[in-house]
This record gives C-alpha cells, sequence and structure tokens, in this order.
C-alpha cells in the first residue's frame, strides 16, 4: 500500500478560505481607516457624525459594562460592609459580657458590704463578739443539722458559746478545735432555746425538729395564743444566750403550740459572729442573823 501524500496547506480548502477572508478583512479595515483618516482632514463635521453614530452603536454595550462593574463595586462594597459590621458586633459582644461581669462583681461587692454593715452595727449595738469567722461547711444526719466554722479554740471560741449572723441566732458551739469550730443549729433535733414573744412578752421555748423547721410551746400559764408572724427573741434564760437576738417567726399553730422557721438562714450564710457566754448573776447572800 502506497504512503499517503504530504497534504500541504493549499490543499485545505477551509484554510484557504480562512486565509482569504483573513486578507479581505485587513485590507478592507486599512481602507476604512485610511477613509476615515481622509474624512477627519477634509470633512470634519461629517468625521463628528460618523464619531457620533459609532458612540450610539456603543453606548448599550459601554452602558451594560458599566452596570456590571458597578454591581460588582456594590457586590464588593455589601460584602466588606457585612465583615466590618460582624467584627464590630462581635466587639460590641465583648464589651457587653465584660460589663455583665463588672456588674455582678459590682452587685457581690454591694451584697458583701451590706452584710458586713449589718454585722458592724450588731457590734455597735451589743456584745462584743469573741470573733468573726465564715462557714466553711454543713453536715446533716438525721435529726441532727451542724455548721462547720472556720475558728477554733486558738480564736477563743469554746463549747456552749452562742453564735449568730446578721439575720439572728444561729445556734451555739458544740465542738470547737484548734482552728475550726462545730456549731450546732437552732433547727437541730436536741436543740432548746428560752425566747419570748416580742408581741406579748410572754416566754416560750423553742426546739428544733431537725428538718430545718422549729417547734415552739409556750411556757407561760394563761398566755395569749401566737400568732402567725410573732417574732420570738432570745430571752437571757438559762445563761447561754444573750436576751434580745432575733430567733424564729411564727408561721402557724393553736393555742400554746406553734411551728415556726428559723430567722436564720446558715444554706444563705457565709460569715457569723461567736459571742461571750452570758455570765449568771451570783446567788443573793443569805439573810443576817438567818438559822445555820
Amino acid at each position: 500500500m502506497a504512503p499517503p501524500r504530504h497534504r500541504t496547506r493549499g490543499f485545505s480548502r477551509r484554510v484557504q478560505y480562512g486565509l482569504f477572508a483573513g486578507y479581505v478583512a485587513a485590507i478592507v479595515g486599512i481602507v476604512a481607516g485610511l477613509g476615515l483618516l481622509l474624512v477627519a482632514r477634509f470633512d470634519p463635521v461629517a468625521f463628528q457624525g460618523i464619531r457620533g453614530f459609532a458612540l450610539d452603536v456603543t453606548a448599550p454595550a459601554t452602558s451594560l459594562f458599566g452596570n456590571v462593574g458597578r454591581g460588582a463595586d456594590e457586590v464588593g462594597g455589601g460584602i466588606g460592609a457585612y465583615w466590618d459590621a460582624a467584627r464590630q458586633n462581635r466587639a460590641l459582644r465583648a464589651q457587653l459580657d465584660e460589663t455583665a461581669n463588672r456588674l455582678i462583681q459590682a452587685r457581690a461587692t454591694e451584697y458583701e458590704n451590706v452584710r458586713l454593715h449589718r454585722l458592724l452595727r450588731i457590734v455597735e449595738h451589743g456584745t462584743d463578739p469573741i470573733v468573726v469567722a465564715r462557714l466553711i461547711g454543713a453536715d446533716a444526719a438525721g435529726h441532727r443539722r451542724y455548721v462547720t466554722l472556720a475558728a477554733g479554740s486558738t480564736d477563743g471560741v469554746r463549747a456552749g458559746q452562742p453564735v449568730r449572723g446578721p439575720g439572728g441566732l444561729i445556734g451555739r458551739v458544740a465542738e470547737a478545735g484548734g482552728r475550726v469550730s462545730r456549731v450546732l443549729l437552732v433547727s437541730d433535733g436536741g436543740s432548746s432555746v428560752p425566747v419570748r414573744v416580742v408581741r406579748t412578752g410572754q416566754p416560750a421555748l423553742v426546739t428544733g425538729r431537725g428538718d430545718g423547721g422549729i417547734d415552739i410551746k409556750s411556757t407561760q400559764l394563761g398566755a395569749a395564743p401566737l400568732r402567725r408572724g410573732d417574732l420570738l427573741v432570745t430571752s437571757g434564760t438559762g445563761g447561754v444566750f444573750p436576751a434580745g437576738i432575733p430567733v424564729a417567726v411564727v408561721l402557724g399553730g393553736s393555742g400554746e403550740l406553734a411551728t415556726g422557721r428559723p430567722l436564720a438562714d446558715p444554706a444563705r450564710l457565709d460569715v457569723a459572729m461567736v459571742l461571750p457566754e452570758v455570765e449568771l448573776a451570783p446567788p443573793p447572800a443569805a439573810p443576817v442573823g438567818s438559822a445555820n
């Protein structure tokens, strides 16, 4: 079989037509350019008309490309504004969080100042405390209710001393270690506190129930019935608790028996004062001339 003959560009009619069209277009362009130069040289008015016609023809394309360009600029500007707004939003959120944290800290400081001010007023108008310390724990087992105080015998704390908070009586020291103590709460099942009713002045006895509440029993025969809302304060009887410390409020009952709620809630306290025990007055001396 004979090898195919090598075909040159001249054997392709398509290539020949393409070359011919290119030559014709080049010649037409040259002629048109020369014509425009001659018109611009010898007939400026006609040349201005040609330029106006060219502007009219190209105006739609120019407008289209201009709109596309402006749209691209607007899109780019919108994207930039979005990212800038997001950045500003993050900055504002950070400032808001910082402000909220400062507000919380300020409220906590204000609350602490109010509590300490109340303790200071108690000290100014009452007996000087042995020590002011923090409550660092709680213990509840069965009917027993204790809290742990961050002060012990090295601070002058001894068993039996009363402990109070800004709102009222918490209890008394049950055990005193070197640096910590256990405080028996008013609501403990083995606690009893002599009190008096502020409204009537009658004596009563508060005993703990071991569940956070207290029972109140009037100790005076024929006393007025206890009412809901009656305030109870220590009477000073027995030589343990100083007189006048708020203890509880009556919730309800009938006759000489009632239930109540301690005013000092250890779950909401973190500072307490240990007070000295009340010194009992010595018994009166025997009358002169009495029989031996």
